[in-house]
């Protein structure tokens, strides 16, 4: 049979897509690959990429590989060839869209965090398990997951090479709004993101430390920080609204710069974490070190391939951290990639996520991560910012 015999003959998944900025392009890129890495179960359809401005839409859906483009999303829920929705807006829109998505028996894909808020959270988890009894799937985007690295070090714990997990600690670091003249977007306003880099960054690394360790946070004590609490406003559309960048006009950021916070695992680990988007000359530095009773593993995102080992019960003469290359057709999730020693990037990730969506969609079994963990982490980042918001979070020296 011939590879496009053989593609006739795969089920479609027709997707439609809600937003096309940043999260819009690199989705767009995945959709357009998963379909053709190893052995897919489905042909996945690139139908409609839904926006607010049917203009710019139609503009990004011819760019990006969509065949259609519309500037109402409820249209697509009418769709009988449209199985998938994935959501690809800021948080604030997440709970109607996805909601109504899975009422409709769309199958849901949505970018982190999950909400806005932990309330809304809690509706889209409860969406998403009444719709799971139905057969209708939905899937959290936590991408970072999807680093063959980081799910190689979770098989490492999982399997005990570390021992008891005593301590985690979890960074990350960038630097993109370090310029004080970087307009007030949607990501610095808390009605329209819930928190800053606390959810914006934040949110993967809590979640990858609970992937990795197997240990869900249950307490939590932390501060927040907004360097810069006044920002240009953003350009104004062309059907009007905000003032034009460059007339002068400031507006109040209503969302953290940084938070750092201490929390404990359910398994008694110590976690640290610390996120920023003002680590002056840091772009995407997201790094998560585990320590054991017996070894350790650290990660840092800027070296996505590389996965650094320690193991304690080598002869001492002869230990220390050693580099493993995550990139041997073993490790997870490459079996079907490059020769051993050919690199991933970024969007493989994307693309790794797409196929665990793709494969559990064919399967009839939910994917991972799910709305519930989605709703966790959630959680720990509503406690963070209840801590922070104690007056009394700091005691003098």
């Amino acid at each position: 049979m011939t590879q496009e015999h053989h593609d006739a003959d795969l089920p479609e998944l027709g997707v439609a897509a809600v937003g096309h900025s940043f999260m819009g392009a690199v989705h767009s890129h995945a959709w357009r690959t998963v379909s053709h890495v190893g052995s897919p179960r489905v042909r996945a359809r690139m139908r409609v990429l839904a926006g607010r401005d049917l203009d710019r839409t139609a503009a990004a859906a011819r760019r990006l590989g969509w065949s259609e483009a519309t500037d109402d999303w409820r249209r697509v829920l009418e769709r009988d060839d449209v199985h998938v929705v994935d959501v690809l807006t800021p948080g604030d829109s997440h709970e109607e869209i996805a909601v109504a998505a899975l009422e409709a028996g769309k199958h849901v894909i949505c970018e982190k965090p999950l909400a806005s808020s932990v309330a809304a959270a809690e509706r889209m988890a409860a969406a998403a398990r009444a719709a799971s009894a139905r057969g209708v799937r939905s899937m959290v985007a936590f991408n970072y997951r999807q680093v063959p690295a980081l799910a190689l070090a979770r098989q490492l714990v999982a399997a005990g090479r570390l021992g008891t997990v005593r301590q985690v600690r979890a960074v990350y670091l960038q630097d993109f709004i370090v310029d004080e003249s970087f307009p007030l977007t949607w990501r610095l306003q808390a009605d329209r993101a819930g928190s800053g880099a606390l959810g914006d960054i934040g949110s993967h690394i809590v979640d990858a430390a609970q992937f990795v360790t197997g240990q869900l946070l249950t307490q939590v004590s932390g501060t927040t920080e907004t360097f810069v609490t006044r920002r240009p406003v953003e350009a104004a559309p062309a059907t009007g609204g905000l003032a034009a960048r460059g007339s002068g006009e400031l507006g109040d950021v209503t969302v953290d710069d940084a938070a750092a916070f201490v929390g404990r695992g359910d398994g008694g680990a110590l976690m640290t974490f610390e996120a920023t988007r003002m680590a002056t000359g840091r772009k995407n530095a997201m790094r998560l070190e585990v320590n054991g009773s017996r070894g350790s593993v650290a990660f840092d995102f800027e070296a996505m391939n590389e996965l650094w080992l320690y193991d304690r019960d080598l002869p001492g003469a002869e230990n220390g951290f050693r580099r493993i290359l995550a990139t041997e057709p073993e490790h997870p999730r490459l079996e079907n990639w490059w020769p051993a020693g050919h690199g991933l990037g970024y969007d493989h990730t994307f693309v790794h996520e797409l196929q665990e969506f793709c494969e559990a969609v064919h399967g009839g079994r939910d994917p991972s991560p799910s709305f519930d963990d989605g709703l966790q982490v959630q959680r720990v980042l509503d406690a963070v910012q209840r801590s922070a918001a104690d007056a009394a979070r700091f005691t003098d020296v």
